[in-house]
């Protein structure tokens, strides 16, 4: 399975749901893991990071 944006697990741009999806994972876990990273790294990086995903990963396949 290609890692993709998600469809039904979208909150925002869809990226963590998409992550979650490709990882076999919950979609709250890797949302919260993903703000406690931003957040110990100081908030850019993660933002950053964030908006690359969102750019670079492809849609959701239906």
């Amino acid at each position: 399975m290609p890692l993709t944006k998600s469809a039904k697990e979208r909150i925002l741009a869809g990226v963590c749901g998409g992550i979650a999806e490709w990882l076999g994972w919950d979609p709250t876990l890797v949302r919260i893991a993903f703000v406690a990273i931003a957040i110990m790294s100081g908030g850019m990086p993660g933002i950053a990071a964030y908006i690359i995903l969102w750019l670079i990963m492809p849609g959701p396949r239906h």
